[in-house]
C-alpha cells in the first residue's frame, strides 16, 4: 500500500516537472516541443491524480486556471521605493545622460532594452516558488495580484534558484493574443495596454487567465547572491536562465552614437512589433557603479528612458457623433480638435459604447487623453481636466439615422428597426467590398445613391440592376455604367469565406469566414452547423457562435440567401477548389512582412489560402515559412532566430509555379 502510494506521489512529480517544461518551451521560448494532445493527456492524467489524492504541489499547472473570485486586492508594501526612470525624446537629452555618467566613471557600458508600454510587476520568490506578486501602485505601495499572475503561463511558479530573490517586470499581452481575445468577445478591446491591466486588476482571475497575458522580467530588485547579478547584462542572463521571459531586445553599447543607431533601427520597425512598446531603457550595465551614482529624489542616475514621439496627448473633446452600423449596433466616434499625433493629425477618436464613455467619465468641452497605439485608429483613453463649460455627455434614446427606438443588449445600443437607411447603406458596402464580394466600381457615394435612386436595398437589388436603371442618374456616363454592371456580374463566383464575410454577421469577419469555410466545406454546411461545432473552431467562442445560429435560423436572412443563388450566385465551395495536397504550401503556415515587388499583401495571401496554406500574423515555432520583402521587420528577425525558413518573392514564385 505504502509502495502504491509513494508511486503515485512520485508520477505527480514526474508530471509536474514535465508540464511546466513543456509550458516553457511553449510560451517562453516560444519552440514547443510536444504536441497539444500529448501535452492533453498527460495534463488529464495529473488532474486525475490530484482529484484521487487530494495533494496539489504548490507549482502544478493545473493551478494556472484561476480560482475564486477575490472580494478585493490586499496592499503590498514593497521591500525598496520603486522609481521611476527620467525620460529624454531627443538625441540631445540621451548625450547628456551619458555624458553626465562618462564625467564620473569614464568608458561606461551602457544596454539598451524595449520599454513596455504595459503595467510594471513586482514577483517575489523564496526557496525557488513565487510567494507573491503585486503591482507598482505608487512605488511604494501596491496591490497584491499574486492569485491573477499564477494564471500567467510565462510566469513560472518554481524556479531553479532557491535564494530569496524579488524582480520587476511588465505584464503585457502581444497584439496577436489582443486581436484572438477581441474574436471570441462581443465587447472588444481596443488598447493592449488597458487589456493588460483590466485582466491584472480583475478580481476573478479567471477573467485574468482568458486573456493570455505575459510577463516580460528586466529587473532584479534584491537578491541573497548579488554578485550573480553584478551588471544588467548577468542579471539579464539570470533571468533567461532561471526561465523568465525576457524582452527581444538586448544591446551593449559604449557611446552615444552606438545607441543612437539601435534607436534608428527600433524606430523603424516598432509599428509592425506584435507588442506595444513606447521607448526603449538605457541603463548603466555595471551595478556597483549604479550604487555609486545612486538617485535623484524621483529617478535612479544610472538609467533613462528614450521616448519615441509621443503616442498620447491631450484635447478637447468637441462633440460625440453616433453612427449605425451594418448590424445596427449604434457606436460613438468622438470629434475633438485637431492635435498631430504620432506623425498624423487627429480630430477623431474610437469610443466603445455608452458605458465605455460612463466609466472613463468623459464630459463635452473637457481636456481627454488621445492616444495611438501601433499606427491604429486613435482611442480616447479617459477624462484629463473638466471645466465650468464642461456638460455631461447623453445616451441616445433614438436611433441618430430612423428615429426608432433604441433596444440595449448588455453594454452595446442597436436599432432593430429593418428599414433604417444608413443599417442598410453599411451592410451594402460590406457586401460589395474587396474582401467580401468584390465588386469593382461601387464605393461608398454609388451605394448610397443606389439606396436613394432605385430603392436597392437587398443584396440581391445589386444583381437586377440594369443600365436602364442606372443611365438618368448624375454623373452616370456609359463607361461607368458599364463597369458598374461588369463588376457586378463578375462577382458571381465567389469563394465560401468570402460569401460568409459579405452576409455581415455579427462578429464575424475575414479570418472567422475561412475558418468556417474550411471547418464546414460547403455553404449548407455552414448553414447546418451546430453550436458544439462552432465553439471547437479557434477563436470562436459562445457569442459568436450564437450570432452565426441566430442569424442562420432567421427566415428573412435564409430567404436572401436563396435569392442571391436564384439569381446567379455559384460559390466556390471548399469541395470544388481541387486542392493538390502535394503542392509545397499545403498545410503550411506563412507569415508575410515587408513589402513584395510584384504582389499585394492581400493577393500573396490569396495564393497561399487556394493551395491550403494559412497566412499567419506572428512568428513562432511552429511557422513554416516567412516570405519576406523589402524593408522586413521584427518579424524577420524572430524568423532567424527561431531558423524558419525565410523565402523571398522568387523562391515563393518557385514553389507556387506548377500548381496555380
Amino acid at each position: 500500500m505504502i509502495s502504491l502510494e509513494n508511486d503515485i506521489q512520485k508520477r505527480q512529480k514526474e508530471l509536474t516537472k514535465l508540464l511546466n517544461e513543456y509550458s516553457y518551451y511553449y510560451y517562453v521560448l516560444e519552440k514547443p516541443i510536444v504536441s497539444d494532445y500529448d501535452y492533453d493527456v498527460l495534463y488529464d492524467e495529473l488532474v486525475a491524480i490530484e482529484e484521487k489524492t487530494g495533494i496539489i504541489l504548490e507549482d502544478s499547472p493545473t493551478q494556472r486556471v484561476g480560482g475564486d473570485i477575490l472580494k478585493g486586492f490586499e496592499k503590498v508594501t514593497h521591500e525598496t521605493k520603486l522609481y521611476s526612470l527620467n525620460k529624454c525624446n531627443d538625441i540631445e537629452g540621451l548625450q547628456k545622460f551619458i555624458s553626465d555618467v562618462n564625467s564620473h566613471y569614464k568608458n561606461s557600458l551602457f544596454t539598451v532594452e524595449y520599454k513596455f508600454d504595459g503595467l510594471r510587476i513586482i514577483a517575489k520568490y523564496e526557496n525557488g516558488l513565487l510567494v507573491q506578486a503585486a503591482t507598482r501602485g505608487n512605488g511604494i505601495i501596491g496591490e497584491n495580484v499574486t492569485t491573477q499572475v499564477k494564471t500567467i503561463k510565462s510566469v513560472p511558479l518554481k524556479i531553479n534558484y532557491k535564494g530569496s530573490l524579488t524582480i520587476a517586470g511588465e505584464g503585457i499581452i502581444t497584439i496577436a493574443n489582443l486581436e484572438k481575445y477581441n474574436r471570441t468577445t462581443q465587447d472588444k478591446l481596443k488598447n493592449a495596454r488597458n487589456a493588460v491591466a483590466g485582466a491584472i486588476r480583475n478580481l476573478d482571475p479567471k477573467e485574468t487567465a482568458k486573456r493570455n497575458l505575459d510577463v516580460v522580467f528586466y529587473d532584479i530588485i534584491s537578491i541573497d547572491n548579488p554578485e550573480l547579478v553584478s551588471s544588467q547584462k548577468l542579471a539579464y542572463d539570470f533571468l533567461k536562465d532561471n526561465k523568465f521571459k525576457t524582452g527581444d531586445l538586448f544591446e551593449i553599447c559604449s557611446n552615444a552614437s552606438e545607441i543612437e543607431n539601435v534607436i534608428n533601427k527600433i524606430d523603424k520597425v516598432k509599428g509592425k512589433l506584435d507588442i506595444l512598446i513606447d521607448g526603449l531603457v538605457i541603463k548603466l550595465n555595471d551595478v556597483k557603479t549604479r550604487e555609486e551614482l545612486g538617485f535623484t529624489a524621483k529617478f535612479p542616475k544610472w538609467a533613462i528612458a528614450y521616448k519615441f514621439e509621443p503616442q498620447e496627448l491631450t484635447s478637447t473633446l468637441e462633440s460625440v457623433e453616433w453612427n449605425v452600423g451594418r448590424t445596427g449596433k449604434v457606436t460613438p466616434i468622438a470629434h475633438i480638435s485637431p492635435i498631430e499625433l504620432a506623425g498624423a493629425t487627429v480630430s477623431r477618436a474610437t469610443l466603445n459604447n455608452y458605458e465605455d464613455i460612463l466609466r472613463k467619465k468623459l464630459k463635452l468641452n473637457a481636456l481627454v487623453f488621445v492616444r495611438r497605439s501601433n499606427e491604429v485608429i486613435p482611442e480616447i483613453l479617459g477624462l484629463a481636466q473638466e471645466n465650468e463649460n464642461s456638460t455631461c455627455i447623453e445616451k441616445p434614446k433614438v436611433c441618430p439615422c430612423c428615429n426608432s427606438s433604441l433596444v440595449e443588449v448588455g453594454p452595446n445600443i442597436f436599432c432593430e428597426n429593418p428599414n433604417c437607411s444608413e443599417k442598410i447603406i453599411n451592410r451594402l458596402v460590406h457586401f460589395v467590398s474587396r474582401n467580401c464580394m468584390n465588386i469593382e466600381g461601387l464605393n461608398d457615394k454609388i451605394i448610397e445613391t443606389l439606396f436613394t435612386e432605385c430603392n436597392v436595398k437587398k443584396f440581391v437589388d445589386l444583381y437586377k440592376l440594369t443600365a436602364d436603371n442606372l443611365k438618368d442618374l448624375q454623373g452616370f456616363k456609359e463607361k461607368k455604367i458599364n463597369n458598374i454592371l461588369s463588376g457586378i456580374q463578375n462577382s458571381k463566383n465567389p469563394e465560401l469565406n468570402a460569401f460568409i464575410d459579405a452576409l455581415g454577421i455579427d462578429g464575424v469577419g475575414e479570418k472567422t469566414s475561412k475558418d468556417l469555410a474550411k471547418k464546414f466545406k460547403t455553404l449548407n454546411g455552414v448553414i447546418n452547423a451546430k453550436l458544439e461545432d462552432l465553439i471547437n473552431i479557434q477563436d470562436v467562442g459562445d457569442v459568436i457562435a450564437n450570432n452565426i445560429i441566430r442569424y442562420f435560423t432567421d427566415e428573412i436572412n435564409l430567404k436572401e440567401i436563396k435569392e442571391l443563388l436564384e439569381v446567379g450566385i455559384k460559390i466556390k465551395e471548399i469541395d470544388n477548389l481541387n486542392i493538390d495536397e502535394n503542392n509545397p504550401i499545403f498545410n503550411k503556415k506563412i507569415v508575410l512582412t515587408g513589402t513584395l515587388p510584384n504582389y499585394k499583401r492581400d493577393e500573396a495571401s490569396a495564393i497561399i489560402e487556394k493551395l491550403g496554406g494559412s497566412v499567419v500574423g506572428s512568428v513562432s515555432k511552429k511557422t513554416d515559412y516567412v516570405l519576406a520583402g523589402e524593408e522586413a521587420g521584427s518579424k524577420l528577425v524572430k524568423a532567424q532566430e527561431l531558423n524558419i525558413k525565410i523565402i523571398n518573392e522568387e523562391e515563393f514564385n518557385n514553389l507556387i509555379n506548377n500548381y496555380i
